[in-house]
């Protein structure tokens, strides 16, 4: 919730100059939200998003009105999605995740973007710097590559002998080339094998683990990714469940998923 707060700030900021006028001429403002994923599996940040706004005076029905667009983590949407919002004539662009910036970012270089969370914005070229991010973009970043080292990191100690690690990556997620790279990079200083497996959908989330026992994997580590981090239940029951070689005692490896999908 603390990047939901903090993006919310960041909207009121963007709100600022005009919150008076706003009171004066009594104008509804629009905001776009172009979520990546669905409304289902973001209910309770949505509304949390919703009550952050209201505690700064932003009201829907009396000073803005919220237009939602949910790519059901079909990433590929997210460009028309954007495009619907900058139709709509919005006063701001809110999104998450890298791929969402990143559509709206291609779709408006004036409407004002915040971004709640995606990977390195610079390594994926949404800002221009962390110091000088031009442009109309604001929000937040999260060192995402050397979060996922640090986990594949985290994972080699909890199992000394793993020697085969996987990494679960959404295969259109802007953010995967810096992400895999730092994992590779650490991977070898770990004498660990690296295997990549995909999944764009939550019905592709079984192959995937069952190519992984295939390989004989010893441990998982799924990417930071709004579809992922949706389904984490349900990605950890499915690294507890899987016919993968396990590391140790079943509670261990369940501890091991708990950890890939925090």
């Amino acid at each position: 919730m603390r990047v939901i707060g903090l993006a919310i700030l960041a909207l009121g900021l963007t709100f600022a100059p005009v919150a008076a006028v706003a009171q004066q001429a009594e104008k509804i403002y629009r905001i776009g939200f172009l979520g990546p994923s669905s409304l289902s599996t973001h209910a309770s940040r949505v509304e949390a998003f919703r009550a952050g706004l209201r505690e700064l005076g932003y009201v829907e029905g009396k000073n803005i009105r919220i237009e939602y667009r949910w790519a059901d983590g079909k990433y590929e949407r997210l460009p028309d999605l954007a495009g619907e919002l900058v139709g709509l004539r919005v006063d701001v662009l809110v999104t998450f995740g890298t791929s969402g910036a990143i559509a709206a970012k291609q779709t408006t270089l004036t409407i004002p973007i915040v971004m709640a969370g995606t990977g390195d914005a610079v390594a994926t070229g949404l800002v221009a710097s962390l110091a000088r991010p031009a442009g109309n973009i604001t929000g937040l970043t999260l060192f995402i590559p050397e979060l996922m080292a640090k986990r594949l990191e985290l994972l080699k100690e909890a199992v000394p002998r793993a020697g085969r690690a996987a990494v679960l990556v959404h295969p259109d997620n802007a953010a995967n080339a810096p992400v895999l790279k730092a994992m590779e990079s650490t991977a070898r200083s770990l004498n660990v094998e690296l295997q990549r497996f995909e999944a764009r959908r939550p019905s592709e989330f079984d192959s995937a683990f069952s190519s992984m026992a295939k390989s004989r994997v010893d441990v998982v580590v799924v990417t930071d990714d709004p579809l992922f981090n949706a389904n984490a239940r349900a990605i950890a029951n499915l690294a507890v469940k899987s016919g993968s070689p396990r590391p140790g005692p079943r509670n261990l490896w369940e501890r091991v998923a708990r950890l890939a999908t925090a």
